[in-house]
């Protein structure tokens, strides 16, 4: 299906950022424990392309594909908040493994280093694994099932009903709890 905004394609994350709570800690977790490569650890003393002071550390961990996963060590404006543990609806990263035998691994290994893992879990297109980092921030390990391109081929041709129907089925529940109603939020033009 063409663009109808006929915008240039947006092609993938370069990097999704969070805040840590220890660079170090934070460190060892991504590189030392899932392996992830410390592709940059830049240290600013004001927030970049101002003038405005503040001390952060911006790491990068390289993944397979090329893209990054950030984080800010910032404890001049850091407090306990920050860290603490949010439901994988608040907030989550999903990385990707090549197959359901390194899902298995990656279980293993978190397992072994004493860090809670619950899963896999089957979702028809992907088996997951889900645990917390250092930072508070739930990571899934995920894996394509046999059937991935099938169900997802699926899913896309049925998105645009689910949608409508979903909206429909839940628009009055979340006027009544004070949520945006639809066209409350930014729209296209």
């Amino acid at each position: 299906m063409p663009d109808p905004t006929g915008l240039p394609q947006l092609k993938h994350f370069h990097h999704v950022a969070f805040r840590c709570r220890d660079a170090e800690e934070t460190r060892r977790f991504y590189q030392d424990l899932l392996g992830l490569k410390l592709a940059a650890g830049l240290a600013f003393d004001e927030i970049s392309g101002t003038e405005t002071a503040l001390r952060y550390l911006h790491l990068f961990f390289e993944l397979g594909d090329g893209n990054f996963l950030a984080f800010f060590d910032a404890p001049d404006s850091a407090t306990e908040e920050h860290f603490k543990p949010r439901s994988g609806f608040n907030r989550h990263i999903a990385i990707e493994t090549e197959d359901l035998t390194a899902l298995a691994t990656y279980r293993q290994r978190l397992h072994e280093h004493g860090v809670r893992c619950e899963g896999p879990l089957d979702h028809g297109f992907v088996q997951s694994i889900y645990f917390y980092d250092p930072n508070g921030i739930n990571v899934e390990i995920t894996a394509r099932t046999p059937r991935y391109d099938e169900i997802m081929a699926d899913e896309a041709d049925k998105a645009a009903a689910e949608m409508a129907r979903w909206t429909s089925s839940t628009q009055e529940l979340k006027r009544q709890r004070g949520l945006r109603a639809p066209g409350n939020g930014a729209t296209a033009k």
